[in-house]
């Protein structure tokens, strides 16, 4: 049966890049959840979809454009963050809002071409990603792995507690610019597959997941990844036999692993 499904080149390609998005994500969603950001991603993804529209409109790579928007919205999400500090989702409901209004506003100035594109970068497609985009997400995932390694310490701390963290010393303000930077980076490669509407599900979900069965850090790290490898590799597959949506499929399966967990857990609760 698996054999069946992964012989064709488009199948391939897809498992590289959940294998790819499965590294990073889990990653990248538990430090949003546990910083209190798990709107950014929302938000990142809508910016995106601004640079789609723009690369789209102007003939340029929606990729290169997409990063470059999502590298400014980054710094900006961060001025916003210290302009209404106990106010969080104010900064990002001003920056989804202006993400789709430029969208919109730079599509309707463009050919309908433009705008059929820009549909499916709204629900992606995991089946139809490219070799280009499939190295693209390989980067990253390298880039996420790397960096976690060498400052895992610091955004640790970072994360819990800021104060401590500038007493440390740490550049608060240019580590969470940079945090911001990636995230949205990591966001724009994986809106082709996932599309902009579910890119949270794949970056949060994995790591709530993980939060409830991890005992340590590195370990809800680690079975944030498995969780994310499984969920994603079984939503291909099962997309593939029943004809549907791929990104909805995964993240379906994502939502009654979350439910599953939970239900078990509270079961095992009331036993104790």
């Amino acid at each position: 049966m698996l054999t069946e499904v992964f012989a064709y080149d488009f199948m391939l390609r897809a498992l590289w890049a959940v294998i790819a998005i499965s590294l990073f994500a889990p990653i990248l969603g538990l430090f949003l959840i546990l910083r209190r950001q798990s709107l950014m991603s929302d938000t990142l993804s809508h910016v995106s979809l601004a640079g789609v529209a723009f690369g789209l409109a102007l003939g340029v790579s929606p990729t290169w454009m997409t990063m470059l928007v999502v590298t400014v919205a980054a710094v900006v999400l961060e001025y916003l963050r210290t302009v209404y500090r106990h106010y969080m989702e104010i900064s990002t409901a001003i920056l989804m809002s202006m993400g789709l209004a430029i969208s919109l506003i730079v599509t309707s100035k463009s050919s309908g071409t433009s705008s059929m594109s820009l549909d499916q970068y709204l629900f992606g497609s995991i089946i139809t990603i490219s070799q280009e985009q499939v190295i693209f997400l390989f980067s990253i995932a390298g880039l996420v792995l790397l960096l976690t390694a060498l400052f895992m310490r610091p955004m640790y701390v970072l994360t819990f507690d800021e104060d401590t963290a500038h007493v440390d010393g740490l550049p608060v303000r240019l580590m969470s610019i940079a945090f911001n930077i990636v995230t949205g980076i990591a966001i724009s490669l994986t809106i082709p597959a996932a599309g902009a509407l579910l890119v949270s599900t794949i970056m949060v979900l994995p790591a709530s997941i993980a939060m409830r069965l991890g005992k340590s850090f590195k370990a809800v790290i680690v079975i944030g990844m498995l969780v994310g490898f499984v969920g994603m590799v079984s939503g291909i597959i099962l997309s593939y036999y029943a004809e549907t949506p791929a990104s909805a499929t995964i993240t379906m399966i994502f939502i009654g692993i979350f439910l599953l967990v939970n239900v078990v857990q509270l079961v095992l609760k009331k036993v104790r």
